[in-house]
């Protein structure tokens, strides 16, 4: 018969949450890009990063956590996504304000041009680019665009670490 152990639970709920709605947010953004038509910006690329971080080292604090992967394994896990969270949430809402144009972007916000080509073909692969702005919104539901949501769904999932190291601080040494 196994015992109940609400440290261990939280330890994985907490890992739990953070797979899942990092998961869901990696979903959401493909859905935007791909079935929406939404390209990202470079901003919206580098923001993608903290969730291909938490989500895989989530998933391993999951198995960590009911295999009994140390104290000292989970607290670190766990403080690697709400580090890398944290920082996502900063880089969000610094691409949020460049939105609403309370500060400049970064000035490779103008689309990638690597290559031309010949001289011949400069005008046809000039209307063949496309350029993606980290200064406009592509959209927005409740005033509040992807990058400002990004914030709070990063914030959240910073917060779910934050519950998961003390969690893993409080279970037994081992």
């Amino acid at each position: 018969m196994t015992t109940f152990d609400p440290k261990a639970n939280c330890v994985t709920a907490a890992a739990v949450f953070v797979a899942a709605v990092g998961f869901l947010t990696i979903c959401g953004f493909f859905f935007f890009q791909y079935v929406l038509g939404y390209p990202p910006c470079p901003l919206c690329l580098e923001q993608r990063t903290a969730f291909y971080v938490a989500v895989p080292l989530a998933a391993l604090l999951i198995l960590g956590g009911s295999a009994g992967a140390s104290r000292k394994v989970l607290m670190l896990g766990f403080l690697a996504i709400a580090l890398v969270m944290l920082w996502n949430t900063g880089l969000s809402a610094y691409h949020a304000g460049v939105e609403w144009k309370f500060w400049a972007g970064p000035t490779d916000c103008s689309g990638p041009i690597n290559n031309f080509g010949s001289a011949a073909n400069l005008m046809n692969t000039l209307k063949s680019i496309r350029i993606v702005r980290c200064d406009e919104a592509a959209w927005r539901f409740l005033g509040i665009s992807l990058a400002g949501y990004d914030v709070l769904v990063s914030l959240a999932l910073a917060a779910a670490a934050a519950v998961g190291f003390k969690a893993a601080l409080a279970r037994p040494a081992e």
